[in-house]
Parts: C-alpha cells; structure tokens; sequence
C-alpha cells in the first residue's frame, strides 16, 4: 500500500490568517519534505472556496500549484484529489495534464469527479446541474481525456457528447507516460461513478469510507468490473482519508492504516493538517505508515 500526503494549499482553513507569501513558502517546503522523507505521491484538493463555508482566506488553484510543484520535486508523484471535470473544458485539461507531466518527467496522475461544492459552482459562473447531469458531464469527459492522452503526436481525437466534443484535436505533446497518464476517477456511487471508473480508469478512489465500509464495497467494485468483462485486479482502490480520521498519531493512525492495506487498498491519500506548521508531523505520519507495513522509498532521513 503506497501512501500519499495533501499539501496544504488552504481549502479546509489551514492558512487562515496567514499572508500569501509565507503560505506559499509553506506549501512548497511541505511538498519537498514528502518528497524527501519518502511519500509516494502529493495531492491537492480542486476547489476555489474555503470548506465548510466560503471565506475570504487562502485556497491556492489546484493546477497552477501543481505545476509548480512538480518543477519543485524529484521523485513523488502528483496529483488532484479530485478535479472537478465541470470546471474545464475536458480537452484543455487533457492538454494541461500532457505539459504537466513533461514539466514532472512522468510523475502525474490524473485525478477526476464530478465535482460537488455549490457554493463555488454559483459563484464561478458555473450554475450547478443536478447531480444525474453532473455525472453525465463526466461521463462525457473521460473518453475524450483518454483519447486526447492516447496515441503519439500523429493521433488526432475525434469524440461526439452531449456535453462535450472534440473533433480532430491534436495534443502534442503526449505525457511522457504511456500508454497514458494514470486516471483515477474519485466518488462513493456504486451504480454511476464506480461503473465509470470500472470503464474509463486504472484506479478508484473512495471519499472517507472507513476499513469497514471498503470492505463492504469491495465486492460491488468488483462486479462493475465484470459486468463489462474487466479483470476486477486491474482497478486499484484507493482512499481519501478525512483529515480528522488521520490526525490521530501512534497506534489509532498504524491500526487504521494496517486496515486498509489488509484489505488490498492500493494507497492512502490523506491531509496531515498538523503539517501546516510543523515539521515534525509528516515524519510521524511517515513513521506510523510504515510501522502499518505501507510502501515508502528507501531514502535517507531528511
């Protein structure tokens, strides 16, 4: 089981009070620590507004931090958790992706859902559909995304939706990863979004299930695989884990971990928030993750 840590960028309040430049200088230095200490991979949240309520403080953009982000690391993967595909135009985030994987040397993951946070859909000028569309626009969006990231530079994408099209769109550069770059698509609807993800990507990630309630889901992931004759092994699981269900440190976080890897979760994503302003919590984190027998890099200590 690998593991993944969000970096602070503000969406659930972290940087408060804080001004811009030194929540920046922050963001980075937790995002080089992750890298050194051993962490798979780097997340951030997609979202404008702060959470539960909007308010007027920090929430750096998911993918001009990443990009940077990715100029600023080595090693670790990066990715959204999740984008919210409304947002933008499917192949204008197939072709920022593409760059952002160039920029990383292969280290992104594309993260995508259908979004859920009204408060910033309205106040973006996004209006906010029921749910059944929100879901439909996905449905739209990920073949195009994966066409536009298959194939080499002499492959054009061709894909008619309701919601969204492309015809004979280039995208040059590839990722430098092939055949694509990872697709993990993230939501807890077993009857859309999980036959989705068991269609369209190599990983799904559930949003605070705790051990007992992936266990239970398990089995229905698996028939959406097969209801489609895809070997339920080749989509992994992940999980968000909700900052208060991490926080806690020593045996209640290494009980918790052990859980999930038991089960077969493929990697735990989780926002360390103590991060924020202490060193020292990353390495705690990174401590407990091995002690539940997780896969980190063989590095030095920081």
């Amino acid at each position: 089981m690998k593991i993944g840590a969000i970096v602070p960028q503000g969406w659930t309040g972290e940087y408060d009070g804080w001004e811009t430049p030194a929540a920046w200088q922050r963001t980075v230095e937790v995002a080089q620590q992750a890298d050194r200490l051993g962490f798979e991979s780097i997340w951030l949240y997609d979202h404008f507004h702060t959470v539960p309520e909007p308010t007027d403080e920090i929430t750096f953009e998911s993918f001009t931090t990443l990009s940077a982000l990715a100029a600023l690391t080595s090693r670790v993967r990066l990715g959204h958790v999740v984008i919210c595909t409304s947002f933008r135009n499917p192949a204008l985030t197939a072709k920022m992706i593409s760059t952002m994987d160039a920029i990383s040397d292969g280290r992104m993951i594309l993260g995508i859902g259908a979004g859920w946070k009204r408060d910033e859909w309205l106040a973006y000028g996004y209006g906010f559909p029921e749910t059944k569309e929100r879901l439909a626009i996905l449905a739209d969006h990920l073949p195009i995304i994966d066409a536009m990231l298959r194939g080499d530079r002499s492959d054009h994408a061709t894909v008619e939706g309701k919601h969204a099209s492309v015809r004979n769109a280039r995208n040059v550069p590839k990722p430098i990863q092939q055949p694509r770059v990872p697709v993990m698509v993230g939501g807890n609807g077993p009857n859309v979004t999980w036959r989705l993800a068991a269609r369209y990507a190599d990983e799904l990630n559930v949003d605070g299930m705790s051990p007992r309630e992936v266990a239970e889901a398990l089995p229905v992931i698996r028939s959406r695989c097969e209801e489609i004759g895809r070997d339920p092994a080749t989509l992994a699981v992940s999980v968000h884990v909700w900052k208060s269900d991490a926080a806690p440190t020593g045996a209640p976080r290494v009980e918790l971990l052990s859980a999930y890897r038991e089960l077969g979760v493929s990697r735990v994503i989780a926002l360390i928030e103590a991060a924020t302003t202490s060193d020292e919590a990353l390495e705690q984190y990174r401590d407990d993750a091995l002690a539940a027998g997780a896969d980190l890099a063989d590095l030095a200590p920081a």
